[in-house]
């Protein structure tokens, strides 16, 4: 058998290949790529007589799988899976794993950068003092005694929630799976949206959680309220969102999240609208959480091989 190392993972590319040999064990060819290549016909010359595949978050559909007659499971470096066809592996009998728990820490902690950040104003601080200016205008707020949100409370809205609850905030979340974290109220999303000071997604992108913040949604929330996206752009509808910042009617948001990967086009209107700190769908990406990343791929391709499959999609 054949797997295809269709990138590179963030972690150096002879200690990859040195890990996934491992896994292995010698019951697959590998073949790794040093380079990310993301066009159809590229991905059909690498995937095309793969019976397993390894990859992150770029596009991998229908039109690149229907040219694999071999392929049989599809290892994805990532916590999301909506960039993978699943309907047609479920159709062709692809199975599909993901590597949930790698960027638990890494997402949580980029929450609170961003939270932080608006709170207190650091962009426009660090700007004053470069520019001779003082704090005029800038006394920001602090997090205790506020209402935070989370909506999505898998591992790493409850790992946000507990943050949030060692901040001294007041945390309440919105998920179809109430669970029993200590010191967190579960309630309704449209309760959440306009109880909270600070909201806070991690939801994965269906078709049931596309635009779940929209307009309606938005007019709900407090004009003081700040509102983090690390989980999916297509959760928010960006036009809706940009209105309300540039209307006064939200504080701000931090969106590390688009429509599209990174690079944005400039046009976007959440890079001209008001009080937006914007990154480039980096929450995922540390230097820790990439290595942890690396082994649970190698864990999921080996218990693969022996027939029992782990972080099962389909």
């Amino acid at each position: 058998m054949k797997l295809a190392l269709l990138e590179p993972l963030g972690i150096p590319q002879d200690r990859l290949v040195e890990m996934v040999a491992q896994a292995v064990d010698g019951r697959m060819d590998v073949v790794a790529y040093d380079t990310r290549v993301e066009d159809v016909p590229t991905l059909i010359q690498r995937s095309q007589n793969a019976d397993a595949v390894i990859l992150s978050n770029f596009p991998y559909r229908k039109e690149v799988m229907a040219h694999c007659p071999n392929l049989k499971y599809i290892d994805v470096a990532f916590t999301g899976v909506d960039h993978v066809d699943i309907d047609y592996c479920r159709e062709k009998g692809i199975a599909v794993s993901n590597c949930a728990g790698y960027s638990t820490v890494a997402v949580a902690d980029l929450v609170f950068g961003m939270v932080l950040s608006l709170a207190r104003n650091l962009s426009a601080c660090d700007a004053a003092v470069r520019q001779g200016g003082t704090k005029a205008g800038l006394v920001g707020f602090e997090l205790e005694g506020k209402k935070f949100g989370v909506i999505g409370a898998g591992a790493i809205g409850s790992r946000v929630a507990a943050i949030a609850a060692a901040f001294g905030c007041q945390v309440y979340a919105y998920s179809r799976t109430p669970k029993d974290l200590p010191g967190v109220t579960f309630t309704d999303l449209d309760t959440l949206l306009s109880t909270c000071d600070i909201v806070s997604l991690h939801v994965p992108a269906t078709p049931q959680t596309r635009h779940l913040i929209n307009a309606e949604k938005l007019a709900l929330m407090k004009p003081t309220a700040l509102l983090i996206n690390t989980a999916r752009g297509p959760v928010v509808d960006s036009q809706a969102l940009a209105d309300a910042l540039n209307g006064g009617r939200l504080a701000g948001a931090g969106i590390d999240v688009f429509e599209m990967e990174p690079p944005v086009p400039g046009d976007h209107p959440l890079l001209t609208a008001k009080n937006v700190l914007a990154t480039p769908h980096v929450a995922f990406a540390t230097a820790q959480s990439m290595e942890k990343r690396a082994v649970l791929v190698c864990e999921n391709l080996r218990a693969w091989l022996d027939g029992k499959q782990i972080n099962k999609i389909c």
